[in-house]
């Protein structure tokens, strides 16, 4: 079971883990042991989550979420396999915490006076020094 706060917590049956052969330093170790790990989460499917929360999920996973549903966490930083799975468990953990806290509304604002005048003498200024720009007469 993986903890994620006090309310939430994914059980077992949701996760599930293969390992692979990693790329990367290792030498030999590479060709023999199946370090990497892939770590799949059947978001969809949690009853664990709630819809506002799978969607923001699914927003910031971005292309780790499958077609199915599913989060796919993907970790072969170190050679020790126990360490990438601990590794791939706190990536999805910071995920779903992140997913947790809903985004803060946007409060339209209008800019100032001095700012639109500031902006408009910008303008103008840049406008004078394209002017300028161009071919010279050489008969004056």
């Amino acid at each position: 079971m993986l903890r994620i706060n006090d309310d939430i917590a994914i059980q077992d049956w949701e996760l599930t883990e293969t390992f692979v052969r990693s790329s990367g330093p290792g030498g030999q170790n590479v060709n023999k042991v199946a370090t990497a790990v892939e770590l799949r989460f059947e978001a969809a499917t949690s009853p664990s989550l709630k819809p506002a929360v799978k969607t923001r999920l699914r927003r910031l996973a971005g292309r780790r979420w499958t077609n199915e549903g599913a989060l796919v966490i993907q970790c072969d930083e170190t050679r020790s396999q126990a360490r990438n799975r601990e590794i791939a468990r706190q990536r999805l953990a910071e995920l779903i915490t992140k997913a947790l806290t809903p985004p803060k509304r946007r409060i339209a604002t209008r800019p100032t006076l001095g700012s639109k005048k500031r902006r408009l003498k910008a303008k103008k200024v840049r406008g004078e020094v394209k002017a300028l720009r161009g071919k010279v007469d050489p008969s004056s």
